[in-house]
């Protein structure tokens, strides 16, 4: 009973969540400075005042505001999320196959970034006030504080244009045909990108650990573990690594937020086509149904990273078993 009322109350923040994103989207969209069918034509455009009003007519564009948010709303309970003006595209068609790119993008970022956060922040712990400690620290603090596009841009910089390890950007290299795509073609254009964004996000979840593994390391149990004649790294297997993996979970599921932030800077300064792209020239062009779809399709999924910690806790931490699923 207990999961049951748990399930039905995330759903409830789910939909609750998706609406006020979407309606929050929608609003800044309008008060854009933007004029979406200035963005369509050109501002150089030779067209005709007749072929204009069509081109407006034919996307909605002279409805008022509130009417175009209704229509929206209706065709989307009946699955169909509008069109794309920047791609000319169903807005689901653009945001599945740019999501393609996206996911494994993010997904390669994401785990790189816990795990190489982890381990670094377990030797921080462990060596604190030495000269390791205090050299991940400082790199920790640089990176928290380092823009995303000024960082990628760096990272082409050393590695692309003066090393000439990487490619300059893309997803694939645009000499070949589509049929000849290998699928390390793929992978080998993805290293770079997802570097840059695993680096970034290393630094919260590294010094997240280290707090917590000192908190743990002065506690009067692992005392006890030394006293019983236990070396550091059975303590740390034993006894330390089960209690850091709860706030390591945190912010790592908690960084999923700030993965789509960054990724759409990401994105454009590698020249990647995944979702994070398509925000940027969804935004440059006024693209409503395309940037309301692809923040709604956000949404559900940080929340859906954030419903799969609330799971991994009840199994890392029993004891939350005890609550029902609490969130």
């Amino acid at each position: 009973m207990k999961r049951l009322k748990y399930i039905c109350l995330t759903t409830a923040r789910m939909l609750s969540l998706v609406v006020a994103v979407c309606i929050l989207s929608f609003v800044l969209v309008s008060l854009s400075p933007i004029d979406p069918l200035t963005a369509y034509i050109g501002p150089e455009s030779t067209l005709s005042q007749e072929a204009q009003q069509q081109i407006a007519e034919y996307w909605g564009l002279n409805d008022p505001p509130m009417e175009r948010f209704i229509t929206w709303a209706g065709n989307t309970l009946h699955g169909d999320l509008g069109n794309s003006i920047t791609y000319n595209q169903p807005v689901a068609t653009v945001i599945f196959e740019r999501f393609k790119y996206s996911l494994g993008l993010i997904l390669a970022a994401w785990v790189l970034s816990g795990v190489t956060g982890f381990i670094a922040g377990i030797a921080a712990a462990l060596n604190r006030g030495n000269l390791a400690d205090r050299v991940i620290k400082t790199f920790c603090l640089v990176i928290q504080s380092a823009p995303v596009f000024w960082f990628g841009l760096l990272m082409l910089t050393v590695f692309s244009v003066m090393l000439g390890w990487f490619p300059l950007g893309q997803a694939v290299p645009v000499y070949k045909l589509a049929e000849d795509v290998t699928v390390w073609d793929r992978i080998y254009h993805m290293i770079l990108p997802a570097v840059t964004l695993s680096i970034l996000g290393t630094g919260k979840i590294t010094l997240y650990t280290r707090q917590k593994l000192i908190e743990i390391m002065d506690s009067d149990y692992i005392l006890f573990a030394k006293a019983r004649g236990e070396s550091t790294g059975q303590i740390v297997r034993r006894h330390a690594v089960r209690n850091i993996a709860m706030p390591a979970i945190t912010v790592q599921f908690a960084s999923f937020s700030e993965l789509f932030g960054g990724i759409a800077l990401a994105e454009t300064v590698f020249s990647y086509p995944g979702l994070g792209s398509a925000v940027t020239a969804a935004a440059l062009n006024a693209d409503a149904p395309l940037l309301i779809g692809i923040a709604m399709f956000s949404a559900v999924f940080v929340f859906a990273g954030n419903f799969i910690a609330n799971i991994l806790y009840s199994i890392v931490d029993p004891r939350l078993k005890e609550g029902g699923y609490s969130a």
